[in-house]
């Protein structure tokens, strides 16, 4: 989790929406080797009002719909703090039309000047803890559940002798 009080390093899967949808006319942007994609965005459940921030994209699929992306987002001037997290929804608009969603994956904290700040060591520690054994189900033990499951056609079926 990092909290959204400074500019965040930020990668995804970003779905484009459809004309249909109210997104771009023009279909998903083509990236450009020399410029990134910048537009918009804000964090439900705030909206553009109380949430605006930056975005710029790159390393996205020229013309697909959905692409894996990375990016930065930069809150605006005076917006509140606010958490963001692996499966955090990032809505990208064009003024304030909604034109993609970004799934993010993973969110790296930025220094000014635009180095990685370095994560806590509870959060290191708790990243590289090994995951908790998985829970195993009660066995069943309903007296009947046998029985249940045995018919007829289980049976052998007997041969005529003549």
């Amino acid at each position: 989790m990092v909290m959204m009080t400074g500019s965040l390093a930020v990668r995804g899967t970003v779905v484009w929406l459809t004309p249909q949808q109210g997104g771009r006319v023009s279909g998903p942007p083509e990236p450009d080797y020399d410029y990134d994609y910048t537009a918009t965005a804000y964090l439900p459940p705030r909206t553009p009002d109380d949430g605006q921030a930056g975005i710029a994209l790159r390393r996205f699929a020229p013309g697909a719909w959905r692409t894996p992306a990375e990016g930065i987002l930069v809150p605006a001037k005076g917006n509140r703090a606010q958490q963001v997290v692996p499966g955090s929804i990032v809505v990208i608009t064009e003024g304030v039309r909604p034109v993609g969603l970004l799934t993010l994956e993973e969110v790296h904290a930025l220094a000014p000047n635009g180095t990685p700040v370095p994560a806590a060591p509870e959060t290191v520690a708790a990243m590289s803890a090994p995951p908790p054994p998985p829970v195993s189900e009660a066995p069943y033990r309903h007296s009947t559940a046998a029985a249940r499951w045995t018919t007829s056609e289980d049976q052998p079926v007997p041969v005529p002798n003549g």
